[in-house]
């Protein structure tokens, strides 16, 4: 399965989540959700995955966490906020280039309308 055939059932579950739900919940609630949605779909879902970021060719001590990783190749990064700020958007770009991952998905649940809460973020390799 491609990154688009997963972004594509990973879209169906963020809407029936969305709708399930409704906005305003905290970002963990969720996450808990499009993960069981997502393994109920058959996919493969990692959540809170351990970024290992490397500087000069050593391991630094961090504590970055990938929401979910989809069949290790789509990253989901969840928020539940007012407005996406252009900084959220760079944090998903930055971990696809760690990760080396194509594709990304930018969701922001705390919305009145989910289509306009997820944003595709691509990372041309």
């Amino acid at each position: 399965m491609d990154e688009n055939e997963i972004s594509y059932i990973v879209r169906g579950a963020i809407f029936k989540v969305y709708n399930t739900l409704g906005p305003g919940l905290l970002e963990s609630v969720y996450e808990a959700a499009l993960k069981y949605e997502l393994a109920k779909a058959g996919l493969q879902v990692a959540a809170q995955v351990p970024i290992p970021v490397v500087y000069d060719e050593i391991k630094l001590d961090l504590g970055f966490r990938l929401d979910l990783f989809v069949n290790d190749k789509v990253i989901i990064e969840i928020k539940s906020v007012e407005i996406l700020a252009p900084v959220h958007y760079k944090q998903l770009l930055t971990y696809l280039k760690i990760t080396d991952t194509k594709l990304g998905l930018l969701v922001n649940f705390n919305t009145d309308n989910i289509t306009t809460g997820i944003a595709r973020i691509v990372n041309n390799l």
